[in-house]
């Protein structure tokens, strides 16, 4: 099993408003029409990242989202630990693989974030996708860093 672990990251907002927002994941549709009205303003790198993510698709349990050349990925909740983990784990994917979005308290208007990946792969599959997993747990840190929540 090879892990993926983003930075941990610092939030702004409680650990309770955090976990609520993104433990249903419906409420990623006003993210989504956000980013259109903001898209016009953001840097030309942003923009162009935030483009190649096509068709993503959500209720309040799965995400699901068409990733070039990667293909289609769904991922379901498959748990969820109030308000510490929010466990997903991949429906459809190249490559199966676990997420998880851990949340712990630093005072009582701050929280702290991490975010995990687990996939099993061979080892030339994991030469290959290293780096495009883990800048990807990155920069999907940055944007759950930056959610008003």
């Amino acid at each position: 099993m090879t892990t993926f672990e983003s930075t941990i990251r610092q939030i702004n907002y409680p650990q309770q408003n955090v976990y609520n927002k993104l433990s249903d994941l419906s409420n990623l549709q006003a993210l989504k029409e956000r980013y259109e009205l903001m898209k016009d303003t953001m840097p030309e790198e942003a923009r162009q990242q935030a483009e190649k993510i096509k068709d993503m698709t959500f209720d309040s349990d799965s995400l699901s989202v068409n990733v070039p050349p990667v293909g289609s990925i769904r991922l379901r909740i498959v748990d969820r630990d109030e308000p510490k983990c929010i466990k997903f784990e991949s429906e459809q994917s190249p490559i199966p693989f676990n997420f998880w979005i851990q949340l712990l308290p630093v005072t009582a208007t701050t929280s702290k974030m991490k975010l995990t990946i687990k996939a099993e792969l061979n080892m030339f599959i994991k030469q290959m996708v290293k780096k495009p997993l883990q800048e990807g747990i990155e920069k999907i840190a940055d944007v759950l860093q930056m959610i008003q929540y």
